[in-house]
């Protein structure tokens, strides 16, 4: 491991001499800085003053240091640095490097790596815990190994995770990065996250950067200070009094002012310059007065970009030799391995090396940072030579340096990825080694949460080229990392490896699998049907031409234009008779015939005979190879059929097991709305709420839209509506309208007929009727019959209240289907909404019968607005010792359910109630309007006609 890091209390500026040397004698007298480091020390005691209460107390902050090369950052980073260790923090450090900035991770590594080296592997795994597994790869504690990928959002945060328990322990921790805009992508993307919450910890975050450099990231950082509400110090160059001082100093001697001004007018005031020229001037022993001006100009362009290279090429060839390969490695490299790639001798590179160091061009930090050695590593005396340098090498020499260094990186054992980021510059040669190589480094980068850094290897392979025969293997990889982010590139990537003329059978099968789901995730689903039925008719394996049969009957499941749905219905049963579920295709097939019979309002038990058979072998939710949407699928059938303790324990399942993974985007918010559907659907509604709400959030971190930010959005509404909040749940359907499919199908379709339910507990019932009339052709075309599955047909009872008739058909038309399928709560709910349609004395005995069904049911809340409803029915025939009953066992079941509102309108009613009566109850509360979404029982024409 190798990276910059202070963790002791007592950390001093002795590791940061080497890096502040150019700066001169001033350390810790730093010329016209004085705001940039009252900032800093502003910061500093905020956070390290003394807590009032506990840590929590301290105030963190973001400090942002902006200014052109030379400016001297690095020296008021160094400072700050000092000063941080001086208060007793804990110091992290680290440098964005221009030849790094495509290595993913690196600057996380250089922050983290040498605290987890000091306490070792086993402290490091009991500090991790679940997020070593996780993390590890890309805080380069161990190799990635094979298994299913964590998303980028699962690595950001577990690095947030590092960071506020390394705050809990350590307090305070100041986090600074030099040359921030060399960052590389993944580490950069993780800043911008973990800054928006870092006031929230013990912590200061310093960072530097050029505002002329790399103007995208320069751009990014800028934003990232004004969300934080600060802005960057902006660095200015020094006056000529100042640079006189820094003259003055370097030189031993007063300046005359002829020579500062002239000194000033060749540097503008820049710092690394006027010391630089100050030092040249020195080494000549020239006095700086009047008389030896005619000198400075010469010795001036010695230090500005050209000039060091001149200097360095009077060294002799070895000294050319080595700095052109010190530039193409970066900083923190290894004396010996800048030797190797230069191709020198020992001796030749040692005093190469000698003569630089005294020329001032190179500089040593005995820091650990050598790759695999503890001797001092060599870098720049300052980024802008090493920038000089590297672009004055000639390119054919570049691009071989560059090869001899990705093989040497190799031959030592520094893995792919480090020899990767040198063959991104090398030119393409059909070299099958290199592509292999670019290959594992894709493979490393993407088992370490960083897609795009895979993207970038695997591009650059394709452009080598490869050989025909893996060319589709490597255009397979290249779309499974397009699928997360970029579904049409994915299938674009997908569809030329299909195209490929070398393809084998089972890399065929998992690019057409891999190919149908982005077709489906990129709005395309006739294709992916289309697809994997083509794809059945031609393979002559029986396990593929299995395995195609299910994914075709996935996705033709939920086709809007799909023909012959019950005939398909048909062969699926056929098909599923014959399986016991042996293989991963035979336990979807099984799973996928026990949704459909729920689907299609089979009895109960042969859907929950599949589903057992479908789930007997295990499970796995984590599998990119077959996917989480069957499981899902089958989890759900358990929870229509009335055992919400299996669904509930498989989607708990679920969470853990992409949590462990890192799988933290959509999977896992998909997980937590689920549960949270699994709650609403049992009468809990505050956990209900609570997980729907944690999945929306995990969805709203995805980019771009998601199904899984619809269905977290539709479930939330339900529960609000539940709990009465209408005014909140009509902010959340203006968000589900706005994400709404193109059609009304999906897993979930009660969630899409959500709307519906707003729109009635609104009072809009002929827009609800229209949105769930066209809800249910849709979903019947597509066989989808079961109240259980989706109860837009007794929403549309209701909608239709005013039409009786109808009204009442409607709902016994949803009451037979509800009994063909047999479930207590289904039957329960559909005797109610009758009820409710329905005279007084033919709702006495529906609703008598809805409790006695919903009582033996998972269906809490529906319990609970059935007995207040039967309460209330038997309140205004005049039954007052069995209303109360009913109506108190109403009202203690909404309130264990949460559903406050509903319990505080049926405690108005009975009071109301009985006092119309003459009995005068102890309870009184203030009135509150009753749900609009429900109709009274006995009143056929809804609420209005009471």
């Amino acid at each position: 491991m190798h990276g910059r890091v202070s963790h002791d209390r007592g950390w001093a500026m002795a590791r940061s001499a080497a890096t502040l040397r150019w700066t001169g004698r001033l350390v810790g007298k730093l010329l016209e800085r004085k705001v940039e480091l009252r900032g800093v020390e502003m910061a500093l005691a905020e956070l390290c003053g003394p807590p009032q209460e506990s840590l929590g107390a301290r105030e963190g902050g973001l400090l942002l240091f902006a200014g052109s090369a030379g400016v001297g950052k690095t020296a008021v980073l160094g400072e700050a640095r000092r000063r941080a260790a001086a208060h007793g923090c804990m110091v992290l450090w680290a440098r964005g490097c221009q030849q790094r900035a495509c290595t993913p991770f690196h600057v996380v590594r250089e922050l983290f790596q040498p605290f987890f080296a000091a306490v070792g592997e086993a402290e490091a795994r009991t500090m991790l815990g679940c997020w070593f597994d996780i993390l590890g790869s890309a805080l380069g504690l161990t190799l990635p190994e094979a298994g299913p990928p964590p998303d980028p959002q699962g690595v950001q945060d577990g690095l947030d995770w590092v960071v506020t328990h390394l705050s809990a322990r350590r307090a305070p921790v100041v986090l600074v990065v030099d040359d921030a805009h060399w960052a590389d992508g993944e580490s950069l993307d993780w800043l911008a996250g973990f800054v928006a919450r870092v006031d929230e910890l013990p912590m200061l975050v310093i960072l530097a950067y050029r505002p002329d450099e790399r103007p995208a990231v320069s751009s990014r950082l800028r934003e990232l200070a004004a969300r934080h509400g600060s802005r960057p110090y902006d660095l200015a160059p020094l006056t000529e009094e100042a640079a006189g001082l820094l003259l003055s100093e370097w030189l031993g001697v007063e300046v005359d002012e002829a020579f500062r001004r002239e000194c000033w007018a060749l540097t503008a005031g820049n710092p690394f310059e006027t010391i630089e020229l100050a030092a040249a001037f020195r080494e000549r022993s020239l006095t700086p007065d009047a008389e030896q001006i005619c000198h400075l100009r010469s010795l001036a362009a010695r230090i500005k970009g050209t000039g060091f290279v001149e200097s360095i090429r009077r060294l002799g060839p070895a000294a050319v030799r080595f700095t052109w390969a010190a530039a193409v490695l970066g900083t923190g490299t290894s004396p010996q391995l800048v030797a190797d790639v230069a191709a020198l001798a020992p001796l030749e590179a040692r005093d190469a090396a000698e003569q630089l160091c005294r020329a001032r061009v190179l500089t040593t930090a005995t820091d650990g940072l050598a790759q695999g050695s503890a001797e001092d590593s060599l870098e720049f005396r300052h980024p802008l030579i090493a920038t000089a340098v590297y672009q004055a090498i000639p390119a054919a020499m570049r691009v071989a340096l560059h090869g001899r260094a990705a093989q040497l990186a190799l031959d030592a054992g520094h893995g792919a990825t480090a020899a990767a980021r040198h063959l991104l510059e090398t030119h393409p040669d059909g070299d099958p080694a290199t592509v292999q190589c670019l290959r594992d480094a894709a493979r490393e980068a993407l088992l370490s949460g960083a897609p795009d850094a895979a993207r970038r290897f695997l591009a650059r392979a394709l452009r080598e080229p490869p050989p025909p025969e893996i060319q589709a293997a490597i255009l397979f990889e290249f779309g499974r990392c397009d699928l997360p982010t970029d579904p049409a590139a994915a299938v674009r990537r997908l569809t030329a490896a299909l195209a490929a003329p070398q393809c084998d059978p089972a890399l065929r099968e998992a690019v057409v699998y891999r190919l149908a789901q982005a077709l489906a995730h990129n709005d395309r689903l006739p294709d992916a049907v289309d697809l994997v039925a083509a794809e059945a008719r031609r393979t002559n394996s029986p396990a593929t031409r299995l395995r195609m049969r299910a994914e075709h009957l996935l996705w033709d499941r939920f086709r809007v234009d799909a023909e012959d749905v019950h005939g398909r219905s048909r062969r699926l049963a056929r098909l599923a008779e014959r399986l016991d579920g042996r293989h991963r295709a035979e336990q979807h097939i099984l799973g996928l015939r026990a949704a459909d019979a729920v689907m299609r309002a089979e009895p109960v038990d042969v859907a929950l005979t599949y589903a057992d058979k479908a789930l007997a072998p295990g499970i796995a939710w984590a599998d990119e190879d077959w996917g989480f949407e069957v499981p899902v699928i089958v989890a759900l059938v358990y929870m229509m059929c009335d055992q919400p303790a299996r669904a509930e324990e498989l989607f708990t399942q679920a969470i853990t097991e992409f949590e462990r993974h890192g799988w933290r985007g959509s999977p896992l918010s998909l997980a937590h709305t689920l549960l949270g559907y699994v709650y609403y659907r049992t009468g809990r509604l505050d956990q209900a709420e609570d997980c729907v709400r944690a999945g929306q959030n995990l969805a709203d971190r995805v980019s771009g839209q998601v199904p899984a930010q619809r269905y977290a959005a539709g479930c939330l509404l339900q529960v609000l509506l539940a709990r009465g909040r209408i005014d909140e749940a009509q902010a959340v359907a203006a968000q589900l309208t706005k994400a709404q499919p193109r059609s009304a199908t999906g897993v979930l379709p009660d969630m899409q007929a959500a709307l519906g339910q707003l729109l009635l507990a609104s009072g809009q019932t002929t827009q609800a009727e229209t949105l769930l009339s066209q809800i249910g052709r849709t979903l019947e075309d597509l066989g989808m019959h079961n109240p259980a599955w989706c109860r837009w047909q007794l929403d549309l009872a209701l909608a239709r209240a005013a039409h009786p008739d109808r009204a009442r058909t409607t709902a016994q038309t949803a009451l037979a289907r509800a009994r063909a399928f047999g479930t207590p709560s289904a039957i329960g709910r559909a005797l109610h909404v009758t009820a409710q349609l329905s005279d007084d004395d033919q709702a006495q005995p529906l609703l008598a019968a809805a409790i006695d069904h919903l009582e033996r049911s998972p269906a809490r809340y529906e319990l609970a607005c059935a007995l207040i409803d039967h309460g209330g029915l038997l309140l205004r025939a005049g039954r007052l010792p069995e209303a109360a009953q009913q109506m108190t066992s109403g009202i203690e079941t909404a309130t264990g359910c949460g559903a406050d509102h509903l319990a505080e309108h049926a405690r108005t009613t009975l009071t109301n109630g009985l006092t119309h009566a003459g009995h005068y109850p102890h309870v009184t509360t203030a009135p509150v309007s009753p749900p609009a979404s429900r109709p009274s029982p006995g009143s056929r024409r809804g609420r209005s006609q009471e």
